[in-house]
C-alpha cells in the first residue's frame, strides 16, 4: 500500500516537472513504477483505515447496544452498565470503540413483526438505581411480555445471579397462568454459553427449565432489533413513568408499587395495538401451555448445618432457625436477592429473614428459641391446644402426664411446636409408635419423625380453576432435543 508521504512526493514531482515520466520518478525515489502510477491516478490521500474486527466480547451484545443507543437514546454509560449485568466481561474502551462506529443516520429502519396469540413471549431485565429511605440501592427489574397482547409481568431482585433470573422468569410464567409456545431472550450466559451463530450452545440448565414449562427456546441475533424490541423498549417507559423521581420506604414497598404500575400499564391502550393489553390477554390466556404441578427452581441448592445455638451461616452473617432444628441440616434458598428462606429436610419453610448486606451480623428471632409463651402455659390450656390439632389422639396428654410427672409441660409444648413443621399423618404415626413402646417423651417422637417423616411438596404451584382447566387441556411433554436448536 502506498504511504501518504510517497503520495505527496510523487504528485509534487509530477506537478513541478510535467515532462518527468513514471519511470524517472520511480528511479529518483527508488520505488516501483506501479506505485508511481497508482499515486498519480488517485486524487485522494491514502489515509490508513484500521481493519474492522468483531470483538468477541462485544458480539453477543451488539443488538442490545444498537437498540439502546439508536432507539432508546440511552447514555453510553447506562448501556455499558446494562450489558455488564447481562454478562459482558470486555473492557470499557472496546465498548466505546464500538459505540463510536454507530451512526444513527445510517441505522436500518424496520417494521416490528406481530405474532399470533400465545405464540411468543419475550424476557429481559435492566438495572436501575432507586432511593430507599434516602439510600441509593441497585435493583434489577425483569420484564416478561406477551408478543400478541403486550401483557407484561414485572419482577424485581437485588441480585442478577442465574437463580435470580430463573426465579423471576418462573414467577412471570406462573402469574401468566402458563407459557407461550416460544420465549425470546438475549444471549446472556444463563441462557447461552456460546453465542456464536455457527456454534450456538444453550445453557443446559436453561434447557431443562424450558422442558419443565414446555416452551421452545429462541434467542435474538446481534443487529436484529426488531426481534426483541417489544420487551426492550418498555424499559425506558418504566424508568420515565415509575422509577424517575420516586422514592421508596423499603424494597417490599418498591415491589408492591411495581406491581401496581404493572397493572396500570396492562390497562392502558398500547400505541401499536390500539388495545389494552389486559383485554387482548383474555384472548390468548386459554391458549397458553398449562403449568406443571411443581416449580422448577428447587430449594435444594445449598445445605447448612444448624449450630447448637440455633444459627446457620450465610454470606458472612448468621441467621436463627427454630430450636427443634438445632444441630440438624437444613436447606437454604435466596429469593430476589433480598430474603433468605430456610427449609427443613422435609422441605418445610421453617424461617425467613431479610438478608443483611453487612458482615458479621447475627439476625435472631425470639420465637426460634425455647422460652416461648406456650411452655409457660398451664396444663389444661396445653392439652386443649394439642387436642384441637390432633382430635384422634386425645389420649396422649394424659399418658404423657402420667409418665412425665416432673415436667410434662416441657414435652407437650415441644410436641405442639413440632406440629408446625411435620405433617399431621406423620405425627400421628409417631404417637402410635410411642403407645406401642409405652414410652412418651418428645425426644422419642422427634427421633422417629426425623427418620420417617415424608417430605412436603416443594413449593406447589397455586393453580386456580381457570389455569387448572387449561393445564388439563394442554399437557405438553417434549424431549430436550426439541429445545436444543441453533439460531431462531
Amino acid at each position: 500500500m502506498i504511504t501518504l508521504e510517497d503520495w505527496v512526493t510523487i504528485r509534487n514531482l509530477k506537478k513541478r516537472n510535467e515532462s518527468l515520466g513514471t519511470r524517472g520518478i520511480a528511479e529518483l525515489l527508488h520505488i516501483s513504477r506501479n506505485t508511481v502510477k497508482a499515486a498519480l491516478r488517485s486524487n485522494e490521500a491514502p489515509l490508513y483505515k484500521r481493519k474492522a474486527v468483531s470483538n468477541p466480547e462485544i458480539k453477543p451484545f451488539e443488538n442490545y447496544i444498537n437498540v439502546g443507543i439508536i432507539e432508546r437514546h440511552l447514555q453510553k454509560s447506562r448501556v455499558l452498565e446494562d450489558i455488564k449485568s447481562k454478562g459482558y466481561k470486555g473492557s470499557k474502551s472496546a465498548f466505546y470503540r464500538f459505540c463510536d462506529n454507530i451512526k444513527q443516520a445510517e441505522a436500518k429502519t424496520f417494521k416490528p413483526y406481530e405474532t399470533a396469540p400465545a405464540c411468543q413471549a419475550q424476557f429481559d431485565w435492566s438495572p436501575y438505581t432507586i432511593s430507599i429511605k434516602g439510600n441509593i440501592v441497585n435493583v434489577h427489574v425483569f420484564s416478561y411480555i406477551h408478543g400478541f397482547s403486550r401483557w407484561r409481568v414485572y419482577e424485581a431482585s437485588l441480585s442478577q445471579t442465574m437463580s435470580s433470573v430463573f426465579e423471576a422468569l418462573e414467577n412471570s410464567i406462573i402469574e401468566s397462568g402458563g407459557a407461550c409456545e416460544r420465549l425470546q431472550t438475549d444471549n446472556a450466559k444463563c441462557f447461552v454459553t456460546n453465542a456464536s451463530k455457527d456454534n450456538l450452545v444453550w445453557n443446559t440448565r436453561y434447557l431443562a427449565f424450558c422442558g419443565h414449562y414446555g416452551f421452545k427456546n429462541t434467542r435474538s441475533f446481534p443487529r436484529h432489533p426488531w426481534s426483541k424490541g417489544k420487551v426492550e423498549r418498555p424499559f425506558n417507559f418504566l424508568y420515565e413513568h415509575f422509577i424517575k423521581g420516586n422514592a421508596f420506604d423499603s424494597f417490599e414497598d418498591f415491589i408492591a408499587r411495581l406491581k401496581i404500575f404493572q397493572d396500570k400499564v396492562n390497562n392502558r391502550i398500547h400505541a401499536t395495538t390500539n388495545e389494552k393489553p389486559a383485554v387482548l390477554f383474555e384472548k390468548e390466556r386459554f391458549l397458553l401451555s398449562g403449568l406443571p404441578p411443581t416449580r422448577y427452581v428447587s430449594i435444594k441448592e445449598e445445605v447448612r448445618k444448624v449450630t447448637a445455638d440455633c444459627l446457620i451461616s450465610y454470606g458472612g452473617n448468621r441467621y436463627s432457625v427454630p430450636y427443634i432444628f438445632a444441630t440438624k441440616e437444613v436447606w437454604i434458598k435466596v429469593s430476589k436477592g433480598y430474603f433468605i428462606e430456610i427449609y427443613s429436610s422435609q422441605n418445610k419453610l421453617i424461617a425467613k429473614h431479610k438478608l443483611s448486606h453487612e458482615k458479621g451480623k447475627v439476625i435472631m428471632v425470639d420465637e426460634h428459641y425455647k422460652n416461648s409463651a406456650v411452655e409457660r402455659g398451664n396444663w389444661q390450656r396445653l392439652s386443649a391446644m394439642f387436642i384441637e390439632i390432633f382430635p384422634n389422639c386425645s389420649w396422649l396428654p394424659e399418658k404423657l402426664k402420667t409418665q412425665k410427672r416432673i415436667n410434662p409441660n416441657y414435652h407437650l409444648t415441644r410436641i405442639i411446636d413440632m406440629a408446625k413443621y411435620y405433617q399431621k399423618k406423620d405425627m400421628e404415626k409417631a404417637f402410635e409408635m410411642s403407645r406401642d413402646y409405652n414410652l412418651y417423651n418428645v425426644h422419642l417422637i422427634k427421633n422417629f419423625l426425623e427418620k420417617n417423616a415424608a417430605p412436603f411438596e416443594i413449593e406447589p404451584l397455586r393453580i386456580d380453576s381457570m389455569t387448572k382447566n387449561n393445564y388439563e387441556k394442554k399437557d405438553i411433554k417434549r424431549t430436550l432435543d426439541y429445545y436444543n436448536i441453533k439460531g431462531l
